[in-house]
This record gives C-alpha cells, structure tokens and sequence, in this order.
C-alpha cells in the first residue's frame, strides 16, 4: 500500500515539474500571432510549430539563430521570454 501511494506521489510531482508556465492576461490583450511571430522571427528564431498552451502562453518549438533546438514559452500580451526548456 505505501509503495502505491509513493508512486503515486511521484507520478504526481513528475506531471506538474512537466507543466509549463501559466499565463493570465485576458485574451483580447494578446499580441495577434502573425504580429508574435514576426517579433520571434526577427530575433532569429525559426518557428517549426507554434501553439498556445492550455495554460494561456504561446509556445515555439524551432531552432536558434546558431541552429539549436529551442522549446521557448512567452508571454502572449508582452511577447517576453518566460521559460526555456
């Protein structure tokens, strides 16, 4: 029984470490998407996929301006950075 709980626990924690940030601005404060991925590709991103979290941030999986990977959360009113996985 303990062991079925700590590994439950465990499943727990690993879920929300996975989670991404979370997002709070109303919607209608949102960058529009053209205008966010202008904005990144500038910066010298190349976006593969964009999408918006289910926590309310936009997400970019691309490459860097050296040809990294990058996994990148942004804030979708300001455009900010927010988390690098």
């Amino acid at each position: 029984m303990n062991r079925i709980l700590a590994l439950a626990a465990a499943a727990l924690v690993s879920t929300s470490a996975l989670a991404g940030p979370t997002c709070t601005a109303p919607k209608e404060k949102w960058m529009k998407e053209a205008d966010f991925k202008a904005k990144v590709e500038a910066q010298g991103y190349k976006i593969k996929n964009f999408k918006v979290t289910k926590n309310d941030c936009y997400e970019i999986y691309g490459f860097d301006k050296d040809g990294k990977k990058v996994e990148i959360y942004f804030n979708p009113e300001t455009g900010a950075e927010l988390e690098r996985k």
